[in-house]
């Protein structure tokens, strides 16, 4: 996977409400991918903050997808299918109804690769 695509998971996302005591819920998102054998980059701090735990899908020639949203104690299912999605498309679009619906609705932003044909 890690040669096709690229996921990276900001470690410093807390959800809304939640406690500032607690574990983080990215680093949380972060070990449950690890624990799922999932490879991936950890970064702190993707800037997304008022979106929850936010990722990122990313890889050479493709579509670059940031997240939010993700819940690690509701969505990492949803998340894999994603991942496994995502891997699997060549360009990194995943047609929007096979996308998780958590996925569909907490698309932050989606980038054009460089190579990609500019529309006028």
């Amino acid at each position: 996977m890690r040669d096709v695509m690229e996921l990276v998971v900001c470690t410093t996302c807390r959800l809304p409400g939640a406690d500032p005591a607690a574990p983080r819920d990215g680093a949380r998102l972060s070990a449950a991918l690890a624990a799922a054998g999932i490879p991936h980059r950890r970064q702190e701090c993707l800037s997304a903050c008022d979106n929850g735990c936010a990722v990122v899908f990313r890889g050479p020639g493709r579509w670059t997808y940031v997240q939010g949203a993700l819940d690690p104690d509701r969505h990492l299912p949803d998340l894999l299918e994603m991942i496994r999605a995502y891997a699997a498309a060549p360009d990194g679009v995943v047609p929007w109804r096979q996308r998780p619906e958590v996925i569909r609705k907490n698309t932050i932003v989606r980038i054009p690769p460089p190579e990609a044909p500019h529309v006028a």
